[in-house]
């Protein structure tokens, strides 16, 4: 039994963790973990500093690069951050802000108005959980550098030389003993510094990836700002008119609202306030959406498209609405569960008053444009109504649940969900075929007939009309859109399982487009995994041993190592297998390879389908046969 156990807890067990301890002892609890999202944050929170700098309008240049030895650089030409002595603490400005928590230039002293950050300690914490770490700040024609190891001084800023530039440049590198990786993957910082260029307009981001056989570079610059946004948002989608843009500001915010209207059935509506992307939304959202379905309701009732009291929803408002919401202001204040929904009251009536003005003004001067808007949301409406019967039937409570469940579904023995995987099979004959070769215990097999219904192209009411959606819908026992809720889910596995062709490549992406935009969460959530069945299967001549090949490189690879003496059989589909052959190559847990499909963002997954859902059926085929691969390797 430990002292404390036996009440022995004195001031003895009280420790006190100085300087940057505090971040190496938990650093989860700083920058929210330390796998691969950890990793990519410290560069955030280090290119946030020369963001602050631009939006303070101070710097109009920034450079990330992933340098040769796997560190990462971030050069900025702002103000530099000042070198002077900060006379209480007897140290260099550029020491205090990489050595102690909470200093920096945000806090009310004058250096920023708006800043980003979300938690307001910044490039230290980024000093703390790297194993080395380099500043350099161009300022008054000297070139200042100073070096840290995992947070330590190793020696007092120094003048190393003179410059005629200025700015702040800072190199780290991750400790591989705190992260689980260091290995920074390009994509991943491609997107966030797009969208910070976006967000800053006229912004020039240039990232470089300088490793060995990896090298990149893409510059971003939006003259546009977030209307360029809006426009690469609605890519690939039919548009019902140009975007509009709205700008405001005072002493204490800017407001930023770029939309437009597009032809689909989904919203997206992207909110961010002081370059943060406010996932959970919060009062600037609240105002916009508010407001939108107001004078949605007022002109409808005033150009008599609407009668006897009807009234849209917000959902019928926002139906085709793509538009980004981008708030700068003093001192934000952040809550909800991962601290990204916007909390300042104020900003509610703020964004409403901006956007009533703006947008009411924009109704009243173009009256074409606004009948064919509000005609649209009441379409919408009428939509929902006749899918109001429908979707109860998709609840868990539901006629469907008191009916029997799709007479094509063998389910499993266990019926603890998390212990249970079901797979989707493309045909009835793979289905007989899965069903013969599956564990009945934990393995449930839903054979599909043929090619789903695209339902990027079709309102709830059709979609709920398809059986072999229904089916899936009664089957996983989550609901859907609103009502869908992951702990009801009644399988933690769910597995495409399709042909390795084109048309089946086609039905596994109609499926997770069903799931993406109906049971988005489940995907979120990492339940939704595509099988690996083989392409080949080889017998080598003299012997009777089989082998599986899943690809034409490792195929190749095999007869070269055995000198080509074999007999090679090309799986056309899952129906070409036995029920033996099935559970060795591709049901097996032991042996199997599932692909999770792993989605980063919602930006990004919104434009995919987009492409491959979308009108063109061209570019869906170019797309598919490029990027068979959507999804990121997990072996189970």
């Amino acid at each position: 039994m430990s002292d404390i156990e036996k009440n022995n807890y004195t001031q003895e067990h009280i420790q006190v963790l100085e300087g940057l301890e505090p971040v190496r002892k938990r650093p989860g609890m700083y920058i929210g973990s330390t796998d691969e999202r950890g990793l990519h944050h410290l560069v955030y929170e280090v290119v946030d500093n020369s963001i602050d700098e631009a939006m303070a309008g101070y710097c109009d240049k920034v450079i990330v690069e992933i340098m040769q030895d796997g560190s990462v650089s971030v050069t900025d030409n702002g103000r530099g951050i000042p070198t002077g002595i900060i006379e209480k603490e007897g140290k260099s400005a550029v020491e205090v802000v990489l050595t102690k928590l909470h200093a920096g230039g945000k806090f009310g002293g004058g250096g920023y108005k708006f800043s980003g950050g979300l938690h307001g300690v910044g490039v230290s914490c980024v000093n703390a959980l790297s194993e080395w770490l380099d500043v350099e700040v161009a300022q008054d024609g000297k070139l200042f550098k100073m070096s840290f190891n995992r947070g330590v001084a190793q020696r007092p800023l120094a003048v190393v030389g003179s410059t005629t530039r200025r700015g702040t440049k800072i190199t780290f590198y991750p400790d591989p003993d705190i992260f689980e990786t260091t290995d920074f993957d390009f994509d991943t910082l491609k997107h966030r510094i797009q969208e910070l260029a976006f967000l800053n307009k006229g912004l020039r981001i240039l990232l470089k990836d300088s490793r060995p056989l990896k090298e990149n570079e893409i510059e971003f610059h939006y003259e546009g700002g977030i209307v360029e946004y809006v426009d690469v948002l609605n890519k690939d989608k039919g548009v019902l008119e140009k975007p509009l843009y709205i700008y405001s500001a005072t002493d204490d915010y800017q407001v930023e609202i770029a939309m437009q209207y597009n032809d689909s059935y989904s919203e997206n509506i992207y909110s961010y306030a002081n370059n943060i992307n406010t996932h959970e939304g919060g009062t600037h959202l609240d105002g916009f959406k508010s407001v939108l379905t107001k004078l949605f309701n007022d002109y409808g009732t005033s150009l008599k498209l609407l009668k006897n009291e009807e009234k849209l929803s917000g959902d019928d408002c926002r139906e085709g609405l793509v538009a980004i919401v981008s708030v700068k202001l003093i001192d934000p204040q952040f809550e909800g569960q991962t601290k990204t929904k916007l909390g300042n009251s104020f900003m509610r009536g703020v964004v409403s008053k901006v956007f009533s003005e703006k947008f009411g003004e924009f109704l009243e001067e173009n009256p074409k444009e606004a009948k064919e808007l509000i005609l649209k949301a009441v379409n919408a409406k009428k939509a929902r109504d006749a899918a109001r019967n429908a979707r109860d039937l998709t609840r868990r409570k539901s006629v469907l649940e008191s009916t029997t469940l799709p007479g094509k579904l063998a389910d499993c023995s266990d019926k603890d969900p998390r212990k249970c995987e079901i797979y989707l099979v493309e045909g009835d004959s793979a289905g007989g075929t899965a069903k013969q070769g599956r564990d009945r215990r934990f393995q449930a097999i839903l054979p599909l007939r043929g090619k789903i219904l695209n339902v990027e192209k079709a309102r709830l009411n059709r979609v709920l009309e398809s059986e072999e959606i229904k089916n899936m819908i009664t089957t996983f026992g989550c609901g859907i859109n609103e009502d869908c809720d992951v702990n009801k889910l009644k399988y933690d596995r769910i597995i495409c399982m399709t042909d390795a062709d084109v048309d089946g490549s086609h039905i596994r992406i109609l499926l997770l487009t069903f799931f993406y935009r109906f049971m988005k969460p489940i995907v979120e959530q990492g339940h939704v995994y595509i099988a690996q069945p083989p392409l080949y299967k080889v017998v080598q001549k003299g012997s009777k041993k089989e082998n599986y090949f899943y690809d034409d490189e490792s195929l190749e690879a095999f007869l070269v190592s055995i000198g080509r003496k074999a007999e090679i059989q090309r799986y056309k589909g899952l129906g070409e297998m036995d029920a033996e052959q099935l559970w060795d190559t591709t049901m097996d847990p032991e042996k199997r390879t599932l692909l999770r499909v792993n989605l980063k963002d919602a930006e990004e997954a919104d434009e995919i389908f987009t492409v491959l859902m979308g009108d063109e059926p061209e570019k869906r085929r170019t797309f598919i046969e490029e990027n068979a691969n959507l999804v990121k390797d997990l072996d189970v």
